[in-house]
């Protein structure tokens, strides 16, 4: 069995472990699994990684993040030039279409536009979190699919079957009013992750309701 404060632990040592930092502007909390990750650090792609350490912890059923991006004086840019950066960045990634725009205020990434798929949305906003000066992302995107939804349950159930990582057994498919919803219990975010792709990819979803506990929903 475990409890919250060897899962403190546990958070602390693995946020501490992957950023070169270490853990010494970051504080960690944890009640029931869930954990809250507060205090600063000194560019965005940290706030990131800290959240995905977070994740890879074993017994972790929640995340937030309130770590706060303080920028030192030599990493801070003017917006029109992160703009230009993101702008560039994003006409050279392939899976970003044109109809994705960008603008910044005061370091914080503001996406807009359309794309066809949810992993072109992703790709956006994750190819701009290593950009130099940055606090935050916002992604605004719409998701505007050139088909319709057809009957995609089956195919979806299916993904989830062929998952190396999901246990197609808890977790359920339905599709009602051109809505996708997963519900049921994950082991592992990474788990949760992958079942949630597999509904994204089917041809024509504009919206997946998560309905998917982690962690404290599985018995077995």
């Amino acid at each position: 069995m475990w409890n919250d404060t060897e899962l403190q632990r546990d958070v602390e040592n693995e946020v501490g472990w992957e950023l070169s930092a270490g853990l010494t502007q970051i504080g960690v909390t944890v009640k029931g699994g869930a954990v809250e990750l507060t205090g600063h650090v000194d560019n965005y792609w940290e706030k990131c990684t800290a959240e995905r350490a977070a994740w890879r912890v074993a017994h972790v059923n929640r995340v937030t993040n309130g770590i706060r991006v303080v920028l030192p004086f030599h990493r801070q840019r003017g917006d029109d030039d992160i703009a230009l950066a993101a702008m560039g960045n994003l006409e050279w990634n392939c899976l970003v279409p044109e109809t994705v725009e960008v603008q910044v205020t005061e370091g914080m990434v503001i996406l807009s536009g359309s794309v066809e798929r949810q992993q072109q949305k992703q790709e956006a906003e994750r190819a701009l979190g290593t950009l130099i000066g940055i606090t935050g992302i916002r992604n605004d995107i719409v998701i505007q699919p050139s088909v319709s939804l057809g009957d995609v349950k089956a195919p979806i159930e299916a993904a989830l079957k062929r998952s190396a990582l999901v246990d197609s057994s808890h977790i359920k498919v339905h599709v009602a009013h051109g809505v996708v919803s997963l519900r049921g219990a994950a082991r592992l975010r990474a788990e949760y992750e992958d079942a949630m792709h597999a509904a994204w990819a089917a041809p024509g979803v504009t919206k997946v309701e998560d309905h998917i506990s982690i962690g404290s929903g599985r018995n077995d």
